[in-house]
This record gives structure tokens, C-alpha cells and sequence, in this order.
């Protein structure tokens, strides 16, 4: 079985400013990496095609699959763990979600399908999204 990561992207307004810490990243090294005090429990689920689904403005908007997950410590000593993710960022459809701390374990029922080659993503506020589908019009 496969699960998946939801982590919040604090100080992000668009996806743009994710791809460009990233970038910014893979100067120094070959991957994007993101760090967490805990280590996930369901690690090997992770690996086996999980991905990372971020939340931006209070809605999950793009994913990346997570390629490693590594045991790592902080320059005091404190064990960490390193998520090593794909440098390709999917879009998908906006999903409203609440802030929440650290990160969560999202099933793949419940995550938000990719977006299609050539669909647009619309930055739309995540609670017009939920009252348009709610209506039927999305």
C-alpha cells in the first residue's frame, strides 16, 4: 500500500515561489529536501510511490513524489528527517485544507487528483472551489 505526505508551505503564496526555493536548493544539491523533527513511522509506504502534497493558501495545490527518506541531525545533534523529493511539482486540483502542525499522512483516496496536460490550474479561493462543486457547476 502506498500513503502519502501533507505538509503546509508557510510563506508561499504560488507554486512559482516553491519551484524557485527549490531551484535554489538544487545549486547545492541534486534533489529538493525538506526536513521534519519526526521520522514517519509508515516510511516504507512512502517509498513505494508516495508523494508530498503541499498546501498553499489553505489548499493542497501540487504534489511531488518522494524519492528518499533519510535519517539525518541538525547541527545540534537532534535527529531529524530529510524528505528527498522529485524536482518535478504536479499540479493538481485545489483542495481546501485547514492549517494544521508538522505534517499529516494523506491516503490516496483522499488526495486531490493531478491535473491533466493543458488544464489550467485556477487559483480560486478553496471555499468558492467546494461551493461550486457542492453546486454541481465544477
Amino acid at each position: 500500500m502506498t500513503i502519502h505526505m501533507l505538509k503546509l508551505c508557510v510563506g508561499v503564496d504560488v507554486v512559482e515561489d516553491i519551484a524557485n526555493w527549490q531551484t535554489r536548493q538544487m545549486q547545492r544539491m541534486p534533489n529538493p529536501v525538506h526536513h521534519t523533527r519526526m521520522f514517519p513511522k509508515r516510511s516504507e509506504e512512502m517509498l513505494r510511490g508516495g508523494s508530498i502534497y503541499w498546501v498553499i493558501k489553505g489548499a493542497i495545490r501540487v504534489r511531488q513524489r518522494i524519492i528518499d527518506l533519510r535519517h539525518e541531525r541538525d547541527d545540534e545533534g537532534r535527529e531529524m528527517c530529510a524528505v528527498v523529493f522529485d524536482p518535478q511539482l504536479v499540479r493538481t486540483y485545489a483542495q481546501a485544507k485547514r492549517p494544521f502542525q508538522g505534517w499529516r499522512y494523506l491516503k490516496p483516496e483522499d488526495a486531490p487528483r493531478d491535473l491533466k496536460s493543458g488544464e489550467a490550474a485556477l487559483d480560486i479561493p478553496p471555499d468558492l472551489d467546494s461551493a461550486l462543486k457542492q453546486a454541481g457547476v465544477w
